[in-house]
């Protein structure tokens, strides 16, 4: 499958996360080149790992419904990075739960369609969304 642009791989991104699509989620990311941090877990290396990273996540049955907010997308010279917060509810038998990530997805364009490299989620700090201003803490 082609991308034409780095937010149409996105959409995809978000729609296969969204789906529990595991087969559709691999589509999109690089052949050669993969990282992935899932909140609270380790760096993940290698198009495998992250597959397997993936399939973990998608093995439970729970519904996801996904919105993001907060975007900012930088992009130069076929590498684009996007800023999101990943507004992610969770709905399960007799629940609902919903919380925020901030993530970080990097598309390299690749001959002629743009693909995922690296894909880092993170909690959210406390009140960092409501403020409208980023976490003050440089490292």
């Amino acid at each position: 499958m082609k991308f034409n642009s780095a937010q149409a791989a996105e959409t995809a991104f978000y729609d296969a996360f969204q789906r529990a699509d595991l087969e559709a989620m691999m589509l999109i990311w690089h052949q050669h080149e993969a990282l992935c941090i899932h909140p609270f877990g380790q760096r993940i290396e290698g198009r495998d790992a992250v597959c397997r990273s993936w399939r973990d996540i998608f093995c439970h049955e729970i519904e996801l419904c996904i919105t993001l907010s907060h975007v900012r997308c930088l992009e130069s010279d076929g590498l684009a990075v996007h800023l999101v917060y990943e507004n992610i509810a969770v709905v399960q038998v007799d629940d609902l739960s919903q919380s925020t990530v901030l993530a970080t997805n990097a598309y390299r364009l690749v001959e002629d369609s743009w693909q995922i490299v690296l894909h880092h989620a993170s909690p959210v700090p406390p009140g960092a969304q409501d403020s409208g201003v980023g976490p003050g803490r440089i490292h």
